[in-house]
């Protein structure tokens, strides 16, 4: 028979076992590796190299082409590098001790406020065109239901008036509201912001920002383009109010019941 002729006494069923045990511990180090393309070599809180790297090792570079013709990235190399501009200063010597802001922790983008440095260019939607749009360019868009905050007047969560809704901002594929442009006077001036709808409420004869008080929408980011957003205009317009949230007044500062 051939089990007896050819192998003699090689054990198939051993062989079999072991060698799928061979190609699990393959399987388990390539995924773990590729894991390792974002966010390695780990650093500490001071940015050195961290000493406990694991112990798999950070993969070679590997090269990407992005979609729609914006070029290549290699990973892990490429990575976004971090921001050096960070006015924090640490509570303490200890390892893990809370970072305390330097200066104005809404402009300096930090704690609750902090924001990522992504790409400064539009998203794009599936076919490479660009996704967020203001509602004024769209004419085929319009309010189906709910309430239509243009013409509503903007009050911040100190109770002040600081300006009127004049247009929104539209994900087209996705068809839903994600900014709203607030003149920042009710009788108009020109000098616009833009309005996170998910840090908003509409009201019947309003629209509340409850993060924001009067003297924080003048430090609002402004956006380069009046057709387009970019992922980084997004990601600090969004920080900004999310810092409000807690920095806009130094009464939030203080311990809440």
């Amino acid at each position: 028979m051939v089990g007896t002729t050819f192998f003699g006494n090689f054990d198939l069923a051993s062989a079999a076992i072991w060698s799928f045990w061979i190609f699990f511990a393959g399987l388990i180090y390539y995924l773990q590796t590729e894991n390792m393309r974002e966010g390695y070599p780990l650093q500490d809180d001071n940015g050195n190299v961290a000493p406990n790297q694991g112990p798999f090792p950070v993969p070679k570079d590997k090269i990407y082409a992005l979609r729609d013709g914006r070029g290549e990235i290699a990973m892990p190399s490429g990575q976004n590098p971090d921001r050096t501009d960070l006015a924090l200063v640490a509570s303490s010597r200890a390892a893990g001790s809370p970072y305390i802001p330097t200066g104005d922790p809404m402009m300096d983008g930090v704690g609750p406020a902090a924001w990522a440095p992504r790409r400064d260019i539009p998203e794009l939607d599936a076919h490479g065109h660009v996704k967020i749009k203001p509602m004024s360019m769209l004419p085929e868009f319009k309010v189906s239901a709910g309430m239509d905050p243009r013409g509503k007047v903007v009050v911040g969560g100190d109770g002040e008036v600081i300006g009127r809704v004049i247009d929104m901002w539209i994900d087209v594929p996705e068809s839903l509201v994600r900014y709203m442009t607030v003149d920042l006077n009710p009788e108009g001036t020109g000098k616009t912001r833009l309005i996170p709808m998910n840090m908003s409420r509409i009201k019947g004869n309003r629209v509340v920002v409850r993060s924001l008080f009067a003297h924080n929408w003048e430090g609002v980011p402004v956006i380069k383009a009046a057709d387009q957003i970019t992922m980084l205009e997004e990601e600090k317009i969004t920080a900004y109010y999310a810092g409000g949230t807690l920095y806009a007044s130094a009464a939030r500062l203080e311990p809440q019941v």
